[in-house]
């Protein structure tokens, strides 16, 4: 598990720093404040540890940690992610509960390649996954021949990891924790997303009726992809996930299930970090938090690239969402 976070001049981000992180983490802030920038530096820095060293992969952290950061943000030179030149290099450090780290530097005329790098953590037989507002199921074969045939920027590496776990289901035994998740979301979409062998395409299975993955809504293909990474194998107990937006195509007594399900999981194991613009995420990640006595910490971003940490077992953040809830409830009261 994650335990802090230290970075500086990142992308818009002047300074972060987060002591300690929770088994759920919640990321708030305007458009273009950091949030899904942070989201997924973690997650590179994350699958960068879990694929060093593991089975036949030759490649250095180095190498995957730099491959990682090039195809993920899509830029020309590695450099372009320093947040100002002027201000120093761009500097990151990760720490687990167990005191090791994870740290790298580069200036802004890097091109392709780390130089500064120090991993003292040890290799993890765990997945992290990256999980977009944007459900992929009806694009893999468009994101796979992108990355793979066309070697060109568009659908960046997340996406593509993502395409790359959603294999077909596995055999064998699956946790409670997890049976009951997948329980839970297959109640809450009244179906479920199954692959078909047969016909090799993803389908939606409610009751008798079969119908095709591009036809379904963009909500059950989200909520398919979060089940398939479970009913595969891919997560398991200690794995970590990270999800962009998880309202984004969910009806909200959906989204309330979901986050449910997170809590679930959390207490079992897995930890989340969690970047939304919905106030539902925050009033439903409270009552976790409240109701659990656990601390969910709270990073909220700035437009002029600061932050401030809280925590949801304290109270509702300060912040702009939050804010404009209070103020339509008050134009409500006046009507």
């Amino acid at each position: 598990m994650i335990q802090s976070v230290d970075l500086k001049n990142f992308g818009p981000v002047s300074h972060i720093k987060v002591k300690d992180c929770g088994p759920i983490n919640l990321l708030i802030g305007p458009n273009r404040s950091g949030k899904t920038l942070l989201l997924k530096l973690l997650y590179c820095v994350q699958r960068t540890v879990e694929i060093t060293g593991r089975g036949k992969n030759p490649s250095s952290d180095k190498e995957i940690l730099a491959n990682k950061l090039y195809w993920t943000f899509q830029v020309d030179r590695l450099g372009q992610l320093v947040h100002r030149p002027d201000c120093g290099p761009f500097q990151f450090e990760m720490t687990e509960a167990n005191g090791n780290s994870f740290s790298f530097s580069f200036g802004s005329d890097t091109e392709k390649r780390i130089v500064r790098l120090d991993n003292y953590l040890k290799s993890r037989t765990s997945n992290s996954i990256f999980i977009p507002a944007k459900e992929v199921l009806s694009l893999l074969d468009v994101i796979k021949n992108n990355r793979e045939v066309r070697m060109e920027f568009g659908f960046d590496e997340t996406y593509y990891d993502l395409v790359t776990a959603l294999t077909p289901p596995t055999q064998g035994k699956i946790a409670r924790p997890f049976l009951e998740a997948r329980s839970r979301l297959e109640s809450a979409l009244g179906g479920r997303v199954v692959y078909s062998k047969e016909k090799q395409l993803w389908q939606y299975v409610q009751g008798k009726n079969t119908f095709d993955i591009n036809i379904t809504s963009e909500g059950t293909k989200k909520i398919g992809i979060f089940d398939t990474l479970i009913g595969n194998h891919f997560l398991t107990r200690d794995s970590i996930v990270f999800i962009d937006e998880p309202e984004s195509g969910l009806h909200p007594s959906v989204l309330i299930e979901l986050l449910d399900i997170v809590g679930v999981l959390s207490r079992y194991g897995m930890q989340f970090f969690i970047a939304s613009h919905s106030y539902f995420v925050i009033k439903k990640l409270y009552l976790l938090a409240q109701s659990h006595n656990v601390s969910i910490p709270v990073i909220s971003f700035d437009f002029e690239g600061g932050n401030q940490v809280s925590d949801l077992k304290d109270g509702m953040p300060d912040n702009p969402i939050i804010d404009q809830s209070i103020k339509l409830y008050e134009e409500e009261l006046e009507l």
